[in-house]
């Protein structure tokens, strides 16, 4: 546990001192601050579904952005074998990384917390809705950084590990348009495998077992592939 605090404290570190972080989450307010106030003041809706799902659109692209310097830049830096030599564990490696590179996105999400309390201001919205989508989005958010950090592992060159990542993650928002186009029953076996089908009920107000096992499975096989990356170095 120590090992994992100290190497969790240093990603920490390492991410919250580089100008992108701070950058990434003033574009991401400034973009959800627009739509939020179209929403609300010109749609006069008191909803966020829209919302939820322009910020889905944007953690697709920000994301992998966060993460394609987990393990690439140890790799390109040279840091990564002296890492695996020192007395920690792969998993501690691995744990410590995907909790860093999850905390951007969770830091963006609790920043947008402050329009669900415009609307208890200032109107009576449906608070079910409101809660499932945040889940839904930090469910979305932990499978791109699970993801992303998998990919990450792969590649020296943070620059390839982004635009792979980014890929990944869009290709399994919009599967579900390519399962639509299948034959039974690989339809249904391709549109199960996507992001936006299960994500969707969570903004909506719906919640599903299922579809937290969908984000779940994901990230546990991203992380279960990541140590094992690590662990045949």
């Amino acid at each position: 546990m120590r090992h994992f605090l100290t190497l969790l404290l240093k990603e920490e570190k390492a991410i919250f001192s580089s100008p992108i972080a701070y950058a990434t989450v003033a574009v991401f307010l400034l973009l959800m601050g627009y739509t939020f106030t179209a929403v609300l003041f010109i749609n006069r809706t008191g909803e966020l579904v829209r919302v939820f799902f322009q910020a889905a659109v944007l953690f697709l692209l920000i994301v992998p952005v966060v993460t394609m310097r987990l393990f690439a830049e140890e790799r390109r830096a040279g840091t990564l074998e002296l890492l695996l030599t020192s007395p920690v564990k792969e998993i501690e490696i691995v744990l410590a990384k995907f909790a860093a590179g999850l905390s951007l996105p969770v830091l963006m999400l609790a920043l947008t917390g402050s329009y669900a309390a415009v609307l208890g201001v200032y109107g009576d919205p449906d608070w079910g809705p409101i809660y499932s989508g945040f889940l839904g989005l930090l469910f979305l958010a932990a499978a791109l950084t699970a993801i992303g950090l998998l990919v990450s592992g792969f590649t020296a060159n943070q620059i390839v590990a982004a635009v792979v990542a980014m890929g990944v993650g869009i290709l399994l928002w919009m599967i579900d348009t390519l399962g639509h186009l299948l034959p039974e029953p690989f339809d249904s076996i391709v549109s199960h495998l996507s992001l936006v089908a299960h994500f969707t009920p969570f903004a909506t107000g719906a919640l599903f077992l299922s579809d937290v096992g969908f984000f779940l499975t994901i990230v546990l096989v991203g992380l279960f592939l990541s140590v094992r990356t690590l662990a045949r170095r």
